[in-house]
């Protein structure tokens, strides 16, 4: 909100579901979730795993790439950071895309995604065209990504027990229950989710060698009212956890490839909506250089709130 209305310049922030890319998507401004490791994290509870990693916000994809090139780099207090530098992203994000393989998803294989965000998201397929993308209809298998991440997510999780023993009272049902399944889950339980998100890197990876990039939505809904704790149903479609409805955001983390919110339009009502980019293991660049073309061809990321006039 602070970056949408100009009351700051540049913001960071860390992202475990989509808490770079969401917020980006609801405020139309841009939100990256670099390569898991790009951005060293200490302290962190995990030095060697977990699936949060650090990334920018900003108004611009240049700002974000700005942004990322001083946080971006290797730091022998997070050895399983990528080794290298940020100066990779001062480099010019204007790039020639004619003949650059792209794959579409509405739903990445069967979500339920409401009406006006597909709407949105699809209406930027003839703007890549322009670019000179070649664009199919595929996705990657993501089967058992849901239970994968729910699992791991859990798992990190059980880091709040402690608090939770002692400020049970302060503490909102909806965390107190993901707490609480996490300290339920086995040794068993946990190793199967890392497997599983194993695969899941492969069969992305794999993908990504065909195309070079996933065009998909960054949530299935678009933003919701402040008294809506969180969206219960899409469509005709009941959602059982409070993150279900950033499922095609956190299918993505799983993988643990690069993915961008950058703005792609907006409801019939005036709500922000924007485009996922997902690229390769590492192409952080090539990321932000689809969505600076995307952004330089639509301009929709100029419209500011009208609060902030």
């Amino acid at each position: 909100v602070a970056l949408a209305c100009g009351m700051v310049a540049l913001a960071d922030g860390s992202d475990l579901g989509g808490s770079l890319r969401n917020p980006g998507n609801f405020n139309n401004v841009v939100g990256f979730r670099p390569t898991l490791g790009r951005v060293p994290a200490w302290p962190a509870m995990r030095a060697f795993s977990g699936m949060s990693t650090l990334g920018p916000l900003a108004r611009t994809v240049e700002d974000a790439a700005l942004l990322l090139s001083v946080i971006a780099g290797p730091d022998a207090r997070a050895p399983a950071a990528l080794r290298e530098h940020g100066a990779l992203f001062r480099q010019p994000l204007a790039r020639d895309f004619a003949g650059t393989r792209v794959a579409f998803s509405a739903d990445l294989g069967g979500l339920p995604v409401d009406r006006r965000v597909a709407e949105v998201v699809a209406s930027t397929l003839p703007t890549f065209s322009a670019l000179g993308c070649r664009i199919d209809a595929a996705v990657p298998d993501f089967s058992d990504a849901d239970a994968a991440f729910k699992a791991l997510r859990a798992f990190a999780m059980t880091d709040l027990a402690p608090l939770l023993a002692q400020h049970r009272a302060d503490i909102k049902a909806t965390v107190i229950w993901n707490i609480e399944a996490g300290l339920k889950l086995t040794a068993h339980d946990v190793g199967t989710a890392e497997a599983t998100r194993t695969q899941l890197y492969h069969r992305m990876r794999e993908f990504l060698e065909h195309y070079e990039f996933l065009i998909c939505p960054v949530n299935q809904v678009p933003p919701f009212d402040l008294g809506v704790e969180y969206p219960t149903r899409i469509a005709d479609e009941t959602l059982h956890t409070y993150i279900d409805w950033m499922k095609s955001c956190y299918f993505i983390t799983v993988t643990g490839h690069p993915a961008i919110s950058v703005p792609a339009g907006f409801t019939a009502d005036g709500l922000p909506v924007g485009v996922q980019i997902v690229g390769r293991f590492g192409d952080d660049l090539g990321v932000l250089q689809l969505a600076y073309a995307l952004q330089q061809a639509t301009g929709y990321g100029a419209r500011r709130p009208t609060i902030a006039s």
